[in-house]
């Protein structure tokens, strides 16, 4: 201890201290700045797809390198992408789609895709292989999200229209500072039909007192213990927050069915203002 007493060397154990201090601040400085994210509003930027993971007969989960294993998409919550590619006569075909991960997601996004026999996008999902490159552009979107500006969401959400519901439910869930609930009812033919079930029922589960959800099924198996037939005003009554200032039902399918859920929504009170359609 005797080395510390001479003024000289208490100079540069000041001056060492304060380098550190520096050099701490500076990291947690530029720790704690937001990433930039990869997308440009502008042009189309092309990601690799590094894994394609069937679901089911039509379904896929498509895996995108992003630049770096530290790069985020930079995709605010609720807003979706641009994506181009082919249809089956060679014409070029552009699409919105809403990736099923976050920013908290790093290094990659993913892509849970319903190929339909008749979509021109479609047809580009189905060639697509391991290696190939998707153009892709955004952010898009009018939806935006702020913690604590409703208590409440409701969800009604119709085959892959549950893609933005997933992002939006991930996002306030996985957030230990939001508060809000949210309550979803989503409709699907067969129960074959029901994308992203496991990581729903998974939500469900993980966050009991914040996240519900309730299946419709047109054509639903012997057995099954939820909603049958189209998604009724009853059912949004069961299921949903009521009419409030502070709640906010969002809605995803369809055409017919976005008709018909705003006719239901307004039938029962829900303002303009308390609505949403993505």
């Amino acid at each position: 201890m005797d080395f510390l007493q001479t003024p000289e060397n208490q100079m540069l154990v000041g001056v060492a201290v304060a380098v550190v201090a520096t050099a701490l601040g500076a990291f947690y400085l530029l720790s704690s700045k937001k990433p930039k994210g990869c997308l440009n509003p502008e042009e189309f930027t092309e990601f690799k797809l590094v894994k394609r993971t069937q679901l089911s007969h039509n379904v896929a989960k498509f895996t995108f390198e992003l630049p770096t294993p530290t790069s985020v998409l930079g995709l605010p919550i609720g807003q979706h992408i641009s994506c181009r590619g082919k249809d089956s006569q060679g014409e070029e075909v552009i699409k919105p789609y809403t990736p099923t991960t976050l920013d908290s997601d790093v290094g990659y996004f993913e892509l849970v895709i319903k190929m339909y026999p008749q979509g021109r996008m479609s047809n580009h999902f189905r060639e697509m292989r391991v290696g190939d490159y998707l153009a892709v552009k955004g952010p898009k979107g009018r939806f935006k999200y702020q913690v604590g500006k409703v208590r409440a969401f409701g969800m009604i959400a119709g085959g892959s229209g549950i893609t933005p519901m997933f992002q939006v439910a991930r996002a306030i869930l996985e957030n230990p500072e939001d508060r809000t609930k949210v309550h979803l009812i989503y409709a699907n033919v067969t129960y074959d039909d029901i994308l992203l079930k496991e990581e729903l029922d998974g939500l469900a589960s993980k966050y009991p007192d914040s996240f519900k959800v309730y299946y419709v099924l047109n054509q639903p198996p012997e057995g099954w213990d939820g909603g049958v037939g189209f998604v009724s005003k009853e059912m949004i009554q069961t299921h949903c927050p009521a009419p409030a200032n502070d709640i906010k039902i969002l809605r995803c399918g369809p055409p017919p069915m976005n008709k018909a859920m705003a006719a239901h929504l307004d039938a029962l009170e829900y303002s303009p203002d308390m609505q949403f359609q993505f």
